[in-house]
C-alpha cells in the first residue's frame, strides 16, 4: 500500500486557519487502478505546486482499488482554484465512468495542527459516509 508523505508545497502563515479536505475514492474493477494511479501521481504533482497548498498526502490500497487523498489549503477558494485547474479539472471527468464511490469531507484547523494524522481523516471519511448513506435515505 504506496502512501506518499505529507509534502508541504507553501508554507503556512502562523495563527491562521487551513481548510483541509480528505477524500476517499473506489474504481469500479481492479483493471480501472493502474490509470486512476497514474492520474493520482499527475494530480499529485500538480498539488507540489499548486498557491495555496499548505499540505497533501495520497493513500493508494491499489489491490483493494481504493485511493484516499488529505490536503490541507490556505483556503477554501485555494482548494477550489485547484480543482479547476488542469490537469486536476480533466482528471475528474476524465474517472468519472471509472468510479464506484466517492466520500469527500472538510473542516478548518488550525496551521499549527499539520500535519493532520491519516487515523483522524479517515474517521473523518467514515464519518462523512455514514451521514451521506442517511441522507440518501
Amino acid at each position: 500500500m504506496p502512501t506518499l508523505p505529507w509534502t508541504k508545497p507553501n508554507p503556512a502563515r502562523p495563527n491562521t486557519r487551513a481548510f483541509v479536505m480528505a477524500s476517499r475514492l473506489e474504481v469500479k474493477s481492479i483493471k480501472n487502478v493502474p490509470g486512476f494511479f497514474l492520474k493520482a501521481l499527475s494530480a499529485w504533482r500538480q498539488v507540489r505546486s499548486a498557491p495555496g497548498a499548505l499540505g497533501a498526502s495520497l493513500e493508494a490500497r491499489l489491490l483493494k482499488g481504493v485511493f484516499f487523498t488529505l490536503s490541507a489549503w490556505e483556503d477554501k477558494e485555494a482548494l477550489y482554484t485547484y480543482a479547476r485547474t488542469e490537469p486536476h479539472k480533466s482528471i475528474m471527468i476524465g474517472l468519472r465512468s471509472t468510479m464506484r464511490s466517492s466520500t469527500f469531507t472538510f473542516w478548518e484547523v488550525s496551521v499549527e495542527e499539520l500535519p493532520i494524522a491519516w487515523k483522524d481523516a479517515k474517521a473523518r471519511i467514515d464519518a462523512q459516509a455514514r451521514a451521506d448513506a442517511e441522507g440518501a435515505r
